[in-house]
């Protein structure tokens, strides 16, 4: 059983592909003027000891660091190499420049294929100027230690597709999840605050609705639980909020629970 840590995690963003408001879209929810209803591509930032770890940078990633006043990195972990969750990999340069460092990122080596499909002047054998500086270190699905930070990888799928979820802690989070296999669901158990995606109020092939999600977390049994990756079909944040159990959070771009 993983030891707990006194850690903060942000939600830099809680939203699904689209993030909401949709372009072009006047549904309530896009419409709304609650900010809980405004989500950027989903992302979390673990600080603990000084150190913050990003899980997944999508193409809000920018703004996100801006938003949060985030002046230094100690590393990127990914979870899978959809582009909501890679996109913004280019913007890491400014902390090169700024800190004048190399920022050390952990991936499958699936995710490093799409990394290179999607940015391949970062891998041409001659540096090219201007192109983040990036160290990348293979993660396979057991325990691996960042900058003597310790994370269990929760292997989940998105519909056919392998998706990392990670523990580090007490604290699990999953996104991108259709189905968890029984072996891994146990990793989870302990967890004092555990993060689960759904999309939407009804079935998808490749994410949790908002009730198998509640039937993970009625599993697992955390003290708290947290929904991310929604879309605008989820409803609005404050009615969807009501109905909820008294332990289950929606989640909200820029909310910051402490662990530990």
């Amino acid at each position: 059983m993983p030891k707990a840590i006194k850690m903060k995690v942000t939600f830099l963003g809680t939203g699904t592909s689209t993030g909401v408001p949709v372009v072009a879209c006047d549904c309530n929810v896009c419409k709304s003027n609650d900010s809980r209803d405004k989500r950027l591509r989903t992302s979390v930032m673990i600080e603990i000891d000084g150190q913050s770890f990003i899980i997944d940078c999508g193409p809000d990633f920018r703004y996100q660091m801006i938003r949060e006043k985030v002046d230094d990195i100690s590393a990127i972990i990914f979870t899978h190499g959809h582009r909501d969750h890679i996109a913004g990999l280019d913007d890491v340069r400014a902390f090169n420049y700024v800190l004048n460092k190399t920022v050390d990122v952990f991936a499958s080596k699936e995710v490093i294929e799409s990394i290179k499909r999607e940015f391949p002047y970062i891998f041409t054998e001659k540096r090219f100027f201007g192109a983040p500086q990036l160290n990348f270190q293979i993660i396979e699905n057991k325990l691996f230690v960042v900058h003597d930070l310790e994370f269990l990888p929760i292997e989940v799928f998105h519909h056919k597709l392998s998706v990392f979820g990670f523990r580090v802690g007490n604290f699990s989070y999953i996104t991108d999840a259709s189905f968890i296999a029984p072996e891994e669901k146990k990793k989870l158990l302990g967890s004092e605050v555990l993060v689960i995606n759904a999309l939407r109020k009804s079935k998808h092939i490749s994410h949790f609705s908002l009730s198998e999600a509640i039937e993970v977390i009625n599993e697992v049994k955390p003290v708290k639980a947290f929904i991310t990756h929604l879309s605008h079909f989820i409803g609005l944040h404050e009615e969807v909020q009501k109905n909820l159990p008294q332990n289950i959070f929606l989640a909200f771009d820029g909310l910051k629970v402490n662990i530990g």
